[in-house]
């Protein structure tokens, strides 16, 4: 078993998506975004509450149809457009990895409903604490994570490896924090050792236009964009060496990055 490595890889010489990708927000931005809020904390009270009942009386498995709910409609309520595009190799039925960009407090649910796989995400630890999110979260089966805390790393692959065997899929986020940049940031290695520790494959989940629905420094939504799901064929790890496991981190880092730069690029932002 290999300790947690916290080593980074992935930085790249690309340039920022600058502030102009957004312009400055109106009266009439400000009035929606606030109407959006509003809306959504009505929804997100109860249905959260709702969450922690049905997980409690059906068990995590038989209330997936309502966590599919639940996260349609956060998407509705953020006024955009979803779609997904999914390899075809990704097995619904088989556990695995998700690696996925961080760019904002809505990415678990932007990825949930793209594959029917019931998900299980690495936490903080101090995430359960907060309110009405905490309690879900836990529920549901969240897998917390101590950050700078060193030997929790047979404790954290315990419980992955728990949520495997459920027929869970993990789903993680190596670049630690959200994206202050849109792109890309630099990915933890840990994760993908310890999906090579477990045997798993990982899978490349990428969201393109959340940077422009939200983004980190702000509160504002701004409805009105399209937000896509890349799911890419699941890379296998079954056997990598130690000295392969970087290989595969900066594999993944650069098929994430292209879907990230294509995005940009075709709005007329250097890749």
């Amino acid at each position: 078993m290999s300790a947690v490595r916290t080593e980074e890889s992935g930085t790249r010489d690309v340039p920022p998506v600058p502030s102009a990708s957004l312009r400055s927000p109106s009266l009439a931005d400000y009035a929606k975004s606030a109407a959006l809020w509003a809306a959504g904390l009505t929804y997100f009270v109860p249905a959260s509450a709702g969450m922690v009942l049905t997980c409690a009386t059906l068990g995590l498995d038989r209330s997936l149809a309502y966590q599919r709910w639940y996260a349609d409609w956060v998407i509705r309520l953020t006024g955009s457009k979803w779609r997904a595009h999914v390899h075809p190799d990704v097995d619904p039925k088989r556990p695995c990895v998700f690696v996925h960009n961080h760019t904002n407090h809505f990415d678990f649910v932007l990825m949930h409903n793209a594959t029917p796989h019931y998900k299980r995400g690495l936490e903080l630890e101090s995430h359960f604490k907060y309110p009405v999110y905490g309690p879900m979260m836990r529920i549901r089966g969240g897998i917390a994570v101590k950050p700078g805390v060193k030997g929790q790393t047979p404790e954290v692959l315990a419980n992955m490896r728990e949520a495997l065997k459920d027929g869970h899929a993990i789903l993680t986020f190596p670049e630690g924090h959200r994206t202050t940049t849109g792109r890309l940031g630099p990915f933890r290695k840990g994760v993908f050792f310890l999906a090579r520790d477990l045997e798993m494959p990982v899978v490349p989940v990428t969201v393109t236009g959340a940077y422009e629905l939200m983004r980190k420094g702000s509160l504002m939504i701004r409805p009105g964009h399209e937000l896509t799901v890349h799911v890419d064929a699941p890379i296998e790890t079954a056997g990598m060496s130690d000295d392969e496991v970087p290989q595969l981190v900066d594999r993944v880092h650069a098929q994430m990055s292209k879907h990230i730069d294509d995005y940009w690029r075709a709005k007329g932002w250097p890749g």
